[in-house]
């Protein structure tokens, strides 16, 4: 006799479905959880990412800085961005394809003492006569951008084999949390060697720091995209591979989704271009308004990141994405009707909140509900929808703030924000009901991948897969 039937599942399909069994019993409390850290692997990667981002932070401050010092022009200022962005969408692509079809511990190795060597050039750059050179400093930023843009997307792909499917809502929280202390502490360090004259000491942290972080990599155990894949880089089958992730994503509705609703946040509600407007007319009594603003988002996405335990153990994620984006929306209406400096860098803080509960659970739902062998590629396009949608948003914000005002761009953005997350909620309802439980890959998924094994507590020791 058969058992009672289960509910619908609304991300599988009709049909009756069991009733997921928890893998693990997880903490419970407000404190970020720190379980995945008793992982040794994964505590080699996460020391990697506290390594890179101080110096990746500082290196965004000292290159449009000694741009403006070469040039004294906004306008190339404003080149050099772009000079960075389109190398970070190109490589962001294709190396989510090489991230699924050679090995990923030897992918972020070889990038990593790519951009080590880079940044070290930029250092020695910044002694040359007269303070630098601005095209030699234009191709050097662009190779640091292709080679994080190839990085990134293998570094997020091998957290589900490194602390298996439960871990990763809490390893994701820890690794964004620290990104958060790098971007709040790197510009304030930037700001005092840049304040001395020194740019070459700003440079050298971030070369150092990949240093680090590749030291630490090469005690990973082989990371393998899977079984279908053949080892064998070929930039045919990269460019291929772009275009199968593409193809793939139409069939998802749930994974397209959380592309989705993050370009909807960022080009509708992305503040930073109002950010100067403000300092000069609205807050310009206001001591360091501009430092205030530009920290408002980090401030509280690291609040929120030392209080995420509670995010580790969501499973309707879709929906709790959902909202965190209204209370983005929510709370950039108030900045934008804010009076005061204080009300605004609050109002700033929610949004960042808000920002860093959807970041997380939106990366966790890529990394769980794709299947091994297409986790690069989703993560390459997670990286160029984030680098990418800001840029969109400050364009927007800049455009209607100069033709109506800084309160009419931000408002009619986050009122935009909440009518397109209903909206959302309503047209595509599997992603509103999509649960973590029902979607994890098994230990052992399609493509062969298997959580590995710590490593050994002392020594270099350098497991293979768990035995299955």
């Amino acid at each position: 006799m058969s058992g009672p039937v289960g509910p619908v599942d609304p991300v599988e399909g009709p049909g009756p479905v069991e009733e997921p069994v928890p893998v693990v019993a997880r903490k419970r409390g407000w404190a970020i959880d720190t379980s995945p850290l008793q992982n040794a692997n994964y505590r080699r990667l996460f020391w990697g990412i506290a390594a890179t981002m101080l110096g990746q932070q500082m290196t965004l401050v000292a290159v449009p800085y000694q741009v403006y010092d070469l040039t004294g022009s906004s306008l190339l200022v404003g080149v050099t961005s772009i000079v960075a962005l389109v190398p970070l969408v190109v490589f962001g692509l294709l190396g989510g394809a090489i991230a699924d079809a050679m090995d990923r511990r030897r992918l972020m190795l070889v990038t990593g003492m790519g951009s080590a060597v880079t940044s070290t050039l930029l250092a020695l750059q910044a002694l040359l006569p007269g303070g630098g050179n601005l095209w030699l400093l234009w191709v050097l930023t662009a190779a640091v951008s292709g080679f994080t843009a190839v990085n990134q997307p293998a570094r997020s792909a091998v957290i589900p084999a490194l602390v298996g499917p439960a871990g990763v809502p809490a390893a994701n929280a820890l690794s964004m949390t620290v990104r958060q202390v790098g971007v709040i502490v790197g510009p304030l360090l930037a700001g005092l060697l840049i304040a001395v004259g020194d740019l070459f000491v700003a440079y050298a942290v971030d070369a150092l720091g990949f240093v680090v972080a590749v030291l630490l990599l090469r005690g990973l155990p082989p990371l393998p995209p899977g079984t279908a894949a053949t080892g064998k880089l070929r930039l045919g089958a990269a460019v291929r591979g772009v275009g199968e992730g593409f193809a793939f994503l139409r069939t998802q509705p749930v994974l397209l989704m959380t592309f989705v609703v993050d370009v909807i946040a960022m080009v509708f509600a992305w503040p930073q271009a109002v950010f100067p407007e403000l300092t000069q007319t609205r807050f310009a009594e206001s001591p360091n308004a501009l430092g205030w603003l530009f920290a408002g988002v980090s401030i509280g996405a690291l609040l929120m990141g030392l209080t995420s335990g509670w995010v580790s153990r969501v499973d309707r994620q879709g929906a709790v994405v959902i909202a965190a984006i209204v209370v983005w929306g929510v709370a950039i209406v108030g900045f934008g009707l804010a009076p005061s400096l204080w009300l605004a860098v609050l109002c700033l803080a929610v949004a960042g909140a808000g920002d860093m509960v959807s970041a997380v659970l939106r990366s966790s739902m890529l990394q769980l509900a794709a299947p091994e062998e297409m986790r690069g590629r989703m993560q390459g396009v997670f990286l160029v929808v984030v680098a990418g949608g800001p840029r969109l948003g400050d364009l927007r914000a800049g455009a209607l703030a100069s033709a109506a005002g800084v309160s009419v761009a931000m408002v009619s953005g986050g009122i935009a924000t909440v009518v397109a997350m209903v909206v959302v909620a309503l047209a595509v309802p599997s992603f509103w009901f999509f649960r973590a439980s029902r979607s994890a890959q098994p230990t052992e998924t399609a493509g062969g991948a298997r959580p590995v094994s710590p490593a050994p507590e002392s020594g270099e020791g350098r497991p293979g897969p768990t035995p299955s």
